[in-house]
């Protein structure tokens, strides 16, 4: 019994040191970033300026856009277009996440409370899932709230 025991860890080991991941093998993890936006069109800079920091982080970080509260009736098919000051429009910045693999997700309780289904969203725009919260990045995420 002694025999085999002393067999299996001297493998073990051997396994062990000749697995060994140097340091460029590694897998690369990258932060989040969550956004989560509660404002509708009746206050474009609380709507612009996260679409403007999530197409900034989306360069180099994973990020996940929510929308809540009010903020659902920004994603629906016929939604009115955002323009203000400096900031991409809305829908050329919801576009361009989209293309750049930005998940952008609806509150379904949102949805419901304002009369809202999944077939009258954006193409794109995904109804939330909450194992997706933790899903879309493998390191730390950070929070912004507008």
């Amino acid at each position: 019994m002694k025999k085999i025991a002393l067999t299996m860890m001297a493998t073990l080991v051997m396994f062990a040191c000749t697995h060994n991941t140097s340091p460029d093998q590694a897998e690369e993890v990258t932060d989040g970033v969550f956004i989560h936006i509660t404002q509708g069109h009746d206050d474009p800079h609380r709507v612009l300026m996260p679409l403007q920091m999530a197409l900034i982080m989306a360069e180099d970080k994973d990020v996940l856009i929510y929308l809540d509260i009010d903020a659902v009736h920004l994603v629906t098919r016929d939604a009115a277009d955002i323009e203000y000051a400096h900031f991409t429009p809305m829908k050329a910045a919801l576009q361009q996440l989209l293309d750049m693999g930005v998940g952008i997700y609806a509150c379904p309780g949102c949805m419901k409370a304002h009369g809202i289904e999944e077939e009258d969203l954006m193409e794109g725009i995904q109804v939330a899932q909450k194992d997706r919260f933790f899903s879309f990045t493998r390191g730390r995420i950070l929070t912004l709230d507008y």
